[in-house]
């Protein structure tokens, strides 16, 4: 048995391997192995332990950040934060172990196993994309986010196609192993036939991944030269987060992002975009800070999108908003964006009644409130489709601002809380994910960085350091194209739950 654990433990570290910040990219393709060798031949149960263990050790080392963030923001105390961080793990690790349980359960011969590994792998990422508001935080698929041709398929099966990919090679890697090794699998032989047909289906699948992805980033390109354009600067003020909020800091942080705009101008953008809540204080209701923004804005002479909290007084109560104002060189607003998908425990409290000592991380006065889904900015004869910070992992809410006509998108965030640790590298990778599925270019303005641009083939063609004043300017794409993925969503991972469900029903009448 304990060469069982070291192998399910294996697996969890090789899984954690293959994302920012260690960036081992290659683990991704054969990370499962180790956990599929130790589960092969076990029951439900002890297959769903091992997977535990696995997803525990991947979640407690990719996610070990949030302890810094709830100890440092959340001003949890390391006997809390700690054990919080270990519960959310196990949380995750729930999904692996569901995997792990269900392959052990539903699959028997060499072939079927080989197909059903990637169905099963898919059909827990996307339940882990929605449940409990869902937290889709780094799927296998966003390992890859840097194998440019790989991930173009992206725009057709969305993430989990890559996660597919992924987990059919090591299902490949599992089928070889148990040939090489001469292992039975349920009693079965491994016969030279089923080691040839997995590597020969797989291969060809890769082979039509990278030819297809080959294609797309070429006409991707051609409709790029082809396209309207915009000049764009984002600002990355690198504004502490201890500071932020301080409102003796409020006036110089927001000199120093008007300084920065200054010196962007040089370059003449069409649009300079601040990160999230860059303007540290209710905008149109702090009338001095507001009037300082607004001025700057007109020295400078060009348009803005700025982050700021915002509310709406109704008649029973007060409405806070996590928003981005766009102004005109006058300063005047011209659109706003409140931020959709909120952040539990960092914009409102979940289950307050039953977790009374945990509080928000956002120093503010109140729960947030959802902004309207699919709602977009209009620009020059264009729309802009805005993602603040968390939205980003989430598919669904850059699809539905394309749907609603975005011709490029804007992420703005504030990665501050997450100090030196692999959090801001891992976020960016997903942003990649979110041009390729739409084809939209994404431009990206973080508070402490990483800021940057993706073109709409998922290249990175700039980038800034961590904990930097930066200032970056690109010319920017605007695509009316409407993907696959774009207008029809998670149909593939629809159907990989709904063969997993036929096959559960199946085996469950035979047993």
């Amino acid at each position: 048995m304990l060469q069982k654990i070291i192998l399910a433990t294996t697996s969890g570290i090789l899984l954690t391997g293959s994302f920012p910040e260690t960036g081992l990219s290659c683990l991704a393709w054969f990370a499962l192995l180790p956990l599929l060798i130790a589960v092969k031949d076990l029951n439900f149960r002890q297959s769903f332990r091992l997977g535990l263990l696995a997803g525990l050790v991947h979640y407690l080392t990719l996610l070990y950040w949030l302890s810094y963030t709830m100890k440092t923001y959340g001003h949890l105390p390391v006997y809390l934060s700690v054990p919080v961080l270990f519960l959310f793990s196990s949380y995750l690790a729930l999904y692996i172990a569901l995997f792990s349980g269900m392959f052990s359960w539903i699959s028997s011969g060499p072939l079927f196993s080989f197909f059903m590994i990637p169905v099963l792998w898919v059909s827990v990422e996307y339940i882990r994309s929605f449940l409990f508001t869902g937290f889709p935080w780094e799927l296998i698929a966003y390992s890859q986010y840097k194998s440019l041709h790989i991930i173009q398929a992206a725009d057709m099966l969305g993430p989990y196609g890559i996660s597919f990919l992924l987990a059919m090679s090591n299902a490949a890697f599992f089928t070889g192993f148990s040939y090489v090794t001469g292992k039975r699998r349920h009693e079965k032989k491994i016969s030279i036939r089923h080691f040839l047909i997995p590597s020969l289906v797989f291969i060809l699948t890769l082979s039509g991944f990278w030819y297809y992805g080959k294609n797309r980033v070429e006409n991707t390109d051609m409709a790029v030269s082809d396209s309207a354009g915009m000049k764009i600067a984002v600002i990355q003020g690198n504004i502490s987060q201890s500071e932020k909020w301080d409102p003796a800091f409020q006036h110089a942080t927001v000199k120093k992002y008007l300084n920065l705009s200054s010196a962007a101008v040089a370059d003449k953008p069409e649009l300079i975009v601040w990160p999230e809540t860059a303007a540290p204080f209710y905008f149109l209701y702090d009338a001095r800070l507001t009037k300082k923004v607004q001025n700057g804005i007109a020295d400078a002479g060009t348009d803005f999108l700025i982050g700021s909290p915002s509310f709406v007084r109704n008649v029973n109560n007060t409405e806070f908003y996590n928003s981005a104002y766009l102004l005109d060189s006058d300063g005047k607003v011209t659109g706003k964006y409140d931020k959709v998908h909120l952040v539990p425990f960092g914009e409102y409290v979940p289950l307050k009644r039953w977790l009374p000592f945990l509080g928000k991380m956002v120093e503010q006065v109140g729960d947030f409130s959802s902004g309207r889904k699919g709602s977009t900015i209009s620009f020059n004869g264009h729309k802009i489709g805005v993602l603040i910070c968390y939205e980003l992992i989430f598919p669904y809410l850059a699809r539905a601002e394309v749907k609603y006509g975005a011709g490029f998108l804007v992420n703005i965030t504030n990665d501050a809380w997450y100090g030196r640790t692999g959090a801001p590298h891992q976020h960016f990778s997903m942003a990649v994910f979110r041009a390729v599925e739409n084809r939209r270019a994404l431009v990206r303005a973080a508070n402490t960085g990483i800021s940057g641009f993706i073109d709409p083939a998922g290249r990175i063609v700039g980038s800034t350091p961590l904990f930097e004043d930066a200032v970056m300017t690109k010319r920017v794409p605007v695509l009316s194209e409407m993907t696959f993925y774009t207008r029809f969503g998670d149909l593939f991972a629809f159907s990989c739950i709904a063969l997993v469900i036929l096959v559960f029903l199946v085996k469950s009448r035979k047993k």
